[in-house]
């Protein structure tokens, strides 16, 4: 049996990923417009018992780390709410969803923004066809910053999404983005902090956020990370 999938912070270095954790590339597909509309999945990444990814942006062997962090003298420490994710939300209110979004999670995915973006659309929930624009977008939220709530249960309705991480590329923005935990993987800080468990997250591998170990976008500009580089 192979051991439970997690992922634990080291101190001023990196993700140490566990349990054979599958890796791909997720690619950000946009339409004519530019706009976010679809993830494209590309190749996988050698994955093992445990395999440490690079949080500092500087490895020479992406995403991977070779150990540069000690040689930059990477400050690695965790500033990111420890709030549950509800209490960093807000809501808007619908009548068959309402939204919760927490603005702080961020990473620039902009899946958002498509027809007419997703805050206009919570209010004409009871819309088929909007309905559905309306959960696509959010569902396609890497970062987890918006959550659907039914309002017949008030529950979240989440996606089903593998446990595995995806490597972001961004092409419409000419740059590399965060490292994407789907499926509710556990991570621990590196105090020994258990995060909250969640679906969808984004963990800065760019070093630049002041939100670690989240990203907040910083890959994006006004330096644009590259994972090649």
């Amino acid at each position: 049996m192979s051991s439970p999938k997690k992922i634990t912070i080291a101190k001023n270095g990196p993700y140490l990923v566990a349990g054979e954790v599958p890796i791909q590339k997720q690619t950000i597909g946009a339409n004519a417009e530019g706009e976010s509309v679809q993830w494209i999945e590309g190749e996988s990444y050698e994955t093992g018992a445990v395999v440490a990814l690079c949080r500092c942006g500087h490895s020479s062997r992406k995403p991977y780390c070779d150990g540069t962090h000690g040689k930059i003298r990477f400050d690695g420490a965790e500033t990111a709410s420890r709030a549950p994710f509800l209490e960093q939300a807000q809501l808007m209110d619908g009548p068959v969803y309402a939204l919760a979004d927490a603005q702080g999670l961020c990473a620039f995915g902009r899946f958002c923004d498509p027809n007419g973006q997703v805050w206009s659309q919570v209010e004409r929930t009871d819309q088929p066809a909007v309905r559905a624009h309306f959960l696509k977008q959010v569902h396609d939220c890497p970062a987890g910053r918006l959550v659907a709530l039914d309002k017949s249960t008030g529950l979240a309705v989440e996606p089903k999404l593998p446990e595995s991480i995806g490597v972001v590329e961004d092409p419409a923005q000419q740059c590399s983005g965060p490292l994407w935990v789907r499926g509710g993987i556990p991570l621990t800080g590196a105090d020994g902090h258990t995060y909250e468990v969640r679906n969808r997250m984004t963990l800065c591998r760019c070093g630049k956020s002041d939100n670690k170990p989240f990203c907040n976008g910083a890959h994006a500009a006004p330096k644009k990370f590259h994972d090649g580089l």
